[in-house]
């Protein structure tokens, strides 16, 4: 008999827009506060609170090396959230170049440049342990093959500490400048990997950014296209290799420009970039983040009819979302809906175009096998009752013949002190069409509920057997050889159109 299974999956959504679920922005406006000067602001990086930001300020008198130096800033968040009294962090900047590429639970700073060597400039990434309110004397980070020989350069620390993102002119380097990766192990840093021909151009891919998630990549480039300079582009990480990713997506408008931006970064809900859209000298600029709706899915599963049969089938339906989307079932099928489905197990990822998923499952069963072969139908014969159908007949009576005195078996067993008895109904019909019943599924499946209705009846309405007979269909298929046109030979399909019983 046909099965339905309904299940409902929930999209799953990691963080608030960990996975690219970016679907637009409210209107950017400039950091509120005082953080924009008439100097050049960038390089937004927040505490994972959103507590304190630290960002680059350059071309400014203040600098530590003046007004062509490139210096550490700082400004605690206001309650009304905006983010002012900006003071240097002076233990840290120095009269090169200085930034902050990452930021650790404790509030220590992962630093631009080593602090050290001739000047204190050689290029790469180094460590400043907070201690109490003050920072350690910054550590050079070691990073097994890098070497920085070019001007273009820059890193990003993932939230969890263990990703390092390097943008510089590397081995293997497409272009101007590309992005790499290097991962933190038990033995330190990994040498640098480049992270293909997807993300990397011929141009410049530059200030990396990491979902907390570490799914989606951020990046700016001059090498995908857009709308100015340098736009900011997404790309969702495919698989664990680092260099498998989805082709970037442009941000939008609201974010990029006819000019240059770039330095993207989340903080909640929150995305904060850099742009010199308004004038020659680059500011931060926020914009709220719009997710997209929810993506669910439900499932419908029909149980295969017959056993070994493949007219099991699984319909999708979807809401929510974002299209289009694509479908990855556990057969290797891309379709919404499958069918021709044998009995087993199903799963399907869907993804929508926002990067947001959900996972689906159903089991789909089918009905006991009598394996009606020769020496099966033998064994038929020998059960405790069987009784073989003419065409179309579906109903015995209990009040003679056969059944009777099956019946009359299980009472006398009952009387003599046998507790409970439990009856198991098996039925078939043979391929034999039949108009009557529409279908040979519903001609069996009639046989068992008859047989399981007139037995229940006859045992439930005597008091002194009420209670004590349980009656359960074990099978109710359709089997036998295929119909040939030829209805009348009835020693071919008459063993397969029978209902048989067997107590426990």
């Amino acid at each position: 008999m046909k099965g339905k299974i309904i299940i409902t999956a929930l999209g799953v959504l990691v963080g608030l827009v960990s996975r690219a679920q970016i679907y637009d922005f409210q209107d950017p406006k400039k950091l509120s506060g005082n953080v924009n000067s008439e100097a050049e602001e960038s390089l937004p990086v927040f505490t994972k609170d959103s507590s304190i930001l630290y960002f680059i300020r350059s071309f400014s008198a203040e600098n530590k090396g003046g007004v062509y130096d490139q210096d550490i800033w700082f400004s605690k968040r206001k309650k009304d959230g905006s983010y002012s009294d900006t003071k240097p962090l002076g233990s840290l900047n120095t009269k090169y170049n200085n930034g902050v590429v990452g930021i650790s639970t404790d509030g220590s700073l992962y630093l631009l440049n080593t602090y050290e060597g001739k000047g204190d400039l050689v290029k790469g990434i180094a460590y400043s342990r907070k201690k109490g309110q003050e920072f350690e004397e910054p550590v050079k980070i070691e990073v097994p093959t890098l070497d920085i020989e070019g001007d273009f350069y820059g890193f990003h620390i993932s939230q969890d500490e263990k990703v390092m993102l390097i943008s510089y002119k590397g081995p293997g380097a497409l272009g101007e400048e590309d992005i790499y990766v290097s991962l933190k192990g038990t033995a330190g840093w990994s040498a640098p990997k480049n992270l293909g021909a997807v993300i990397n151009t011929t141009g410049f891919e530059m200030s990396p950014y990491l979902s907390p998630a570490q799914d989606t990549l951020y990046f700016s480039s001059n090498g995908h296209g857009g709308l100015g300079d340098a736009d900011i582009f997404y790309s969702i990480k495919q698989d664990s290799t680092w260099t498998n990713w989805s082709s970037p997506v442009n941000l939008g408008e609201k974010v990029n420009s006819t000019k240059f931006d770039a330095c993207f970064s989340l903080t909640g809900l929150n995305a904060y970039w850099s742009s010199n859209r308004e004038g020659e000298m680059s500011d931060i600029y926020g914009a709220l983040v719009v997710v997209p709706p929810p993506l669910t899915a439900s499932v419908v599963g029909y149980n295969v009819t017959k056993y070994k049969g493949t007219d099991g089938k699984v319909d999708l339906s979807l809401q929510g979302g974002v299209g289009p989307f694509t479908y990855a079932w556990s057969t290797g099928a891309i379709s919404e809906d499958i069918e021709n489905l044998t009995k087993g197990s199903y799963q399907c990822k869907i993804t929508d175009s926002r990067g947001q998923f959900a996972d689906v499952s159903v089991e789909l069963t089918e009905p006991g096998s009598l394996e009606l072969d020769e020496v099966t139908v033998a064994s038929f014969k020998n059960m405790e009752f069987i009784n073989y159908f003419d065409y179309n007949k579906n109903r015995l009576t209990i009040k003679r013949g056969k059944l009777k005195h099956y019946v009359n078996d299980i009472e006398k067993q009952l009387k003599n002190g046998r507790e409970k008895v439990t009856i198991k109904v098996y039925s078939c019909a043979s391929h034999v069409p039949t108009k009557t019943y529409k279908t040979n599924e519903a001609l069996s499946t009639l046989r068992a509920e008859n047989m399981k209705y007139d037995l229940i009846n006859h045992f439930e309405n005597n008091k002194k057997f009420k209670g004590k007979v349980t009656v359960v269909i074990a099978s109710a298929i359709v089997d036998g050889p295929e119909y040939n046109d030829d209805g009348r030979d009835k020693k071919k399909y008459v063993p397969y159109q029978f209902v048989a019983l067997k107590t426990e």
